[in-house]
């Protein structure tokens, strides 16, 4: 019975390794919990009453539940693993009766010990493999202290450059371009940038799904609210007499059908077109919401 329950244990640990590895090294749109976590936090965010406040704290409270989740899973987990060998298996230091301190609740005060990278002492391995196993939650705990500030270092610029994309529309759109100004060397020049941080915005949304469930807030810096501009402007380019503009007005187009597959294939399955993903992405993100406050 006893190493059933260390299996249990060591597979609580796998899953929380494999959940952290997924995340960050190779995201797939299967997920886990970090998924999971993201997706039941923004679903309640967009039912809340005050819905643009809700999902504006959605991102970073779920990140914030992840990262929780991953370390309490892996303490309850190599808790698992030390609790049925417990005290035959340790030491104790002088002054603590060993039969009175084999209980689950210490052997969850001994994982935290080691995740944490405390190593107090008074109650420590003497078993080989049990002395071997401990560093490695050592090892583990480190792990995921730097997974949390390598996904916080690399999820936040991925939000940066998807705000800087919006304003850039939103810089555009205002200006209200004619299909002459376009149909210019600086056309092609403004449509090949354009086409050139689309396809970095999709990257980021692969690499970074989780960024998908971040409010952007202003309207002006939101993707979500100006991406359909860059449909338009596409669309425009495409009548242009200058033949690179025409070509880059296709690689603008070819961009925005590229990010429109992903953000349909990873979030809102609609199985539309471009536009049809568009418009759903902005309702997603509480077009709808904003227009009725």
């Amino acid at each position: 019975m006893k190493w059933l329950i260390t299996i249990a244990g060591a597979v609580l640990v796998l899953v929380v390794l494999r959940d952290v590895f997924h995340t960050l090294w190779h995201p797939t749109r299967h997920g886990g919990l970090s998924r999971l976590v993201m997706t039941a936090l923004w679903r309640l965010s967009s039912r809340l009453p005050l819905r643009r406040r809700a999902s504006g704290l959605a991102g970073p409270l779920a990140m914030v539940v992840v990262v929780a989740a991953w370390a309490l899973t892996a303490v309850i987990g190599w808790a698992f693993i030390y609790w049925p060998h417990m005290p035959q298996a340790f030491t104790y230091t002088p002054g603590l009766r060993p039969a009175e301190h084999s209980g689950f609740p210490d052997a969850l005060y001994l994982s935290l010990v080691h995740i944490s990278t405390l190593g107090l002492g008074d109650i420590a391995p003497a078993e080989g493999w049990l002395r071997i196993l401990a560093p490695v939650e050592a090892i583990v705990g480190f792990a995921l202290l730097s997974a949390t500030v390598a996904w916080t270092l690399g999820i936040y610029p991925a939000l940066a450059r998807r705000r800087a994309l919006a304003l850039r529309l939103s810089h555009l759109a205002r200006t209200h371009p004619s299909t002459e100004q376009i149909d210019a060397d600086a056309g092609a020049t403004i449509l090949d940038g354009l086409a050139g941080a689309v396809s970095v915005v999709s990257v980021d949304f692969q690499q970074y799904a989780e960024s998908y469930y971040f409010h952007d807030g202003d309207d002006r810096t939101s993707l979500a609210r100006q991406i359909t501009s860059a449909l338009n402007l596409a669309d425009q380019a495409a009548s242009a007499r200058h033949p690179d503009v025409r070509l880059s007005a296709a690689v603008l187009r070819a961009a925005l059908d590229d990010l429109a597959a992903i953000l349909d294939e990873r979030f809102l399955h609609t199985g539309g077109t471009a536009r049809e993903v568009f418009e759903s992405f902005a309702s997603d993100h509480g077009r709808h919401a904003a227009g009725r406050g």
